[in-house]
């Protein structure tokens, strides 16, 4: 038998013992699994603009980023979703030319009785107490000060002659979509608007430019980010996620192998949703449509990446359906998405939710945007997200073996005679190797079929480089549970 050392030499004189320590075989299979939120702070946030930082809680994600700021919401929204894994933020700052979306709330009369007034902004409620007689110029003046008392909302207010004008602290399109509403829990919530008082809500508008991610993503480098939260849905923005993460240079490509998701939100009706995912074909991105829920889209893309991460870091096979998004609001009943109108959303790359009895929002399907094939043909190979999260899990468990037994091992053909200490690899032995880690991976219920993959496995030396290894790796992916489907074939009664 012939040992092959690594460090201690063969000609050594000098009695008497001498040990080196090998962990090849030792080692087993572990991977941090980041997240990274994507989302503008504020002028008065100590972070630095475009640079990734790590953050801990929503505490610290309101110094860094400025409270009120899209992204320390956005932190306090995936936190309540996954209080334990690491997160990461990339701020950015608002683009020089944007302006910011404005919205009004128009209150006029005389209160006839005393109550609150209750205004939800971006989800989030603002109750102000209405005394009899009050006027709409007092209470809003009050509504106001309450506003801008209360500095998580992404919002400033100022009130002249019974309006209140709301100017969104972070400038550009996203702001738009601050929802405001009176009354979202209605009367079963004891919410009603005071009587003798009228109040008009005119929807927050005139956000424009969204910020350039170009600077950003290029500052994450090959920084594992395996869950991404981005809330921006235009064109530009999903063109530059695009590229981040694609298979040719991206983190998904060959060279780089740092895999990852994005997780996005976007409000529309089904027709706006279907035409928005009908123009997107990216496997690597998720986009969850959405009605007239009161919350912003950086709370529902947080939200979600929370909830996908909390779940695909334990089993990245298992689906994400009936998992709750914590502290997101559902549509009220009449705006809900009906059953047809999911299964179209479903075929047009959106991703979508359901609603519970108690109210709670769900995920039902977290499909990726990617549709078609190079020829434009209907493609189903990436519909699933757990399809790619599985698919990187496996690739980075064989890289993990291989790295770790063999980083140093010299390579033969089958059938060479050497000693069994020897640091020497054959086709056969990595193939070996191959088919443990897959029925490890098997128990693990990340693959099925056995069989068939060590019948379609090949392992072989490249026929022109004699130091290279080619493998032709087949595996099958287990699936998930989507559809149950029953033939109810009743009988008034079954004969003797």
């Amino acid at each position: 038998m012939s040992v092959g050392f690594s460090s201690i030499p063969s000609n050594i004189r000098v009695p008497l013992f001498y040990a080196e320590v090998d962990g090849s075989q030792a080692g087993y299979f572990t991977q941090d699994q980041r997240a990274l939120l994507i989302g503008q702070m504020l002028p008065a946030g100590a972070a630095t603009a475009g640079v990734p930082v790590q953050v801990s809680s929503a505490d610290q994600a309101r110094a860094l980023f400025g409270a009120g700021s899209m992204l320390a919401l956005a932190m306090a929204a995936y936190r309540i979703n996954d209080d334990f894994g690491e997160v990461w933020c990339l701020p950015l700052a608002d683009d020089g030319a944007a302006v910011a979306a404005t919205g009004t709330v128009a209150l006029t009369g005389t209160a006839t009785a005393a109550g609150a007034l209750s205004l939800y902004i971006a989800g989030k409620r603002v109750q102000q107490g209405v005394a009899t007689g009050a006027s709409g110029a007092t209470v809003a003046t009050a509504l106001a000060a309450a506003i801008n008392a209360n500095t998580d909302l992404p919002v400033t207010a100022a009130a002249d002659t019974g309006t209140v004008t709301l100017t969104a602290k972070n400038k550009g399109p996203l702001g738009n979509d601050i929802d405001l509403r009176l009354n979202y829990r209605g009367a079963q919530g004891g919410e009603a608007t005071p009587p003798g008082l009228t109040a008009g809500v005119t929807a927050m508008t005139s956000g424009a430019t969204a910020p350039s991610l170009a600077a950003g993503l290029a500052a994450l480098g090959d920084e594992p980010f395996d869950f991404i939260a981005c809330p921006y849905a235009d064109t530009s923005s999903l063109d530059a996620i695009k590229t981040l993460m694609d298979d040719q240079t991206g983190r998904w490509s060959w060279s780089r192998q740092v895999f990852g998701h994005v997780f996005g939100a976007k409000r529309g009706t089904v027709s706006e949703l279907s035409t928005f995912g009908n123009l997107r074909n990216d496997p690597h991105a998720t986009v969850i449509g959405y009605s007239a829920s009161p919350t912003p889209p950086w709370e529902w893309a947080a939200a979600l990446t929370a909830q996908a991460a909390k779940s695909l870091r334990a089993d990245p096979a298992r689906p994400l359906q009936t998992l709750p998004l914590v502290g997101v609001l559902a549509a009220p009943v009449p705006s809900r998405f009906t059953l047809s109108e999911r299964q179209i959303l479903l075929f047009d790359g959106v991703a979508t939710h359901m609603v519970g009895a108690d109210g709670t929002v769900r995920i039902e399907r977290a499909i990726t945007t990617y549709q078609k094939n190079a020829f434009g043909q209907p493609d189903p190979s990436f519909l699933d997200v757990e399809t790619l999260f599985t698919l990187a899990t496996i690739i980075r468990r064989m890289r993990n073996a291989i790295t770790t037994k063999f980083a140093r091992h010299k390579l033969a053909n089958d059938g060479t005679s050497f000693g069994a200490g020897q640091a020497i690899v054959t086709p056969k032995i990595i193939r070996a190797e191959l088919i443990a880690q897959y029925s490890e991976m098997e128990s693990l219920g990340l693959v099925e079929n056995m069989a068939a993959f060590k019948a379609n496995l090949v392992v072989e030396r490249d026929s022109t480089d004699p130091n290279r290894i080619n493998v032709l790796y087949p595996p099958d992916l287990v699936n998930q549970l989507r559809v149950f489907a029953v033939l109810a074939q009743f009988r008034l009664q079954y004969t003797a």
